[in-house]
């Protein structure tokens, strides 16, 4: 894959500039452009049931790059920069556009001036359901299929840490209301210091270091590391949630991935880690 060089000025908090350069690989290179056979049934231009295009040329598959792309050439203020096989439930982008209006009003209506605060995301919570399970249309839905296993939060028997969302009990025994709210503010510190939360936030947040790749895993846990010393909030909301494509994930070992496994667990320590350090500082509890 061709890689373009990209260049990124940034200023710590010291105000003192410095240069990293990143390899980035491009999404657009033409050297892996598909070549089109318009004779092809939906199924077969697909792939389904073939192995992809990506394991027969050893490609690895560069998501931070998907994801900051994704969000730089959105056209709305806020973005959800979610995978492509995690479905939020129906009806979360017109709620929570409902409650973000709603809370304006009231401070147009308290005629209060708006005081500085700290950054906030808002995380929604993630499940994974069964093979040929229908996919939950709301909450109530979701509590009814986690009782009776046929849902489990997302990567249980994989990575539980990565996932494991503040007030996960609590928020499951709340039950579901009209709208959608705010129904915990939580941090990425003490038991959940290795949260991997997606969210719906806006262009400002950190960007995904490109460096890291899907293989090698931990590909948001540098960003995480950011907002965490950026004292970012996590407002999770009470109706919203994502559901992963069908079909609950168990453990198990993967040689050939745990060599990039290992090498991105290198390449964090020795170069991204410090270089966070020197762009955002540091502040106690905060990890990769």
């Amino acid at each position: 894959m061709k890689k373009l060089l990209m260049k990124q000025v940034l200023q710590n908090a010291n105000n003192q500039f410095f240069l990293i350069q990143v390899p980035r690989p491009a999404v657009d290179g033409f050297s892996h452009l598909p070549k089109a056979n318009c004779s092809l049934s939906l199924e077969q231009a697909a792939g389904l049931g073939q192995v992809s295009y990506k394991s027969t040329h050893k490609i690895l598959y560069p998501v931070n790059v998907g994801r900051n792309v994704a969000r730089e050439e959105a056209l709305t203020h806020f973005v959800l920069a979610s995978d492509v096989e995690l479905y939020p439930n129906p009806g979360v982008i017109p709620d929570f556009l409902g409650m973000v209006h709603g809370h304006l009003l009231q401070q147009q209506k308290a005629n209060v001036t708006k005081k500085p605060s700290p950054p906030k995301v808002y995380p929604l919570s993630i499940f994974e359901v069964k093979e040929n399970s229908s996919m939950p249309q709301n909450k109530t839905q979701l509590a009814a299929m986690l009782a009776s296993k046929d849902a489990v939060p997302f990567h249980k028997h994989v990575c539980p840490n990565c996932h494991n969302v503040p007030k996960a009990a609590e928020w499951m025994a709340l039950k579901q209301s009209e709208g959608l709210h705010v129904f915990h503010v939580g941090q990425r510190t003490g038991r959940f210091l290795h949260w991997e939360p997606i969210y719906i936030g806006t262009k400002q947040e950190p960007p995904y270091d490109e460096r890291l790749s899907w293989e090698g895993m931990s590909d948001k846990m540098t960003q995480g590391y950011a907002m965490c010393v950026l004292n970012y909030e996590f407002h999770i909301l009470d109706n919203a949630f994502l559901v992963h494509r069908p079909g609950i994930k168990y453990y198990h070992k993967d040689k050939e991935r745990s060599v990039f496994v290992k090498r991105t667990q290198v390449l964090i320590k020795q170069q991204i880690l410090p270089e966070l350090k020197l762009l955002y500082g540091t502040r106690k509890g905060c990890t990769v």
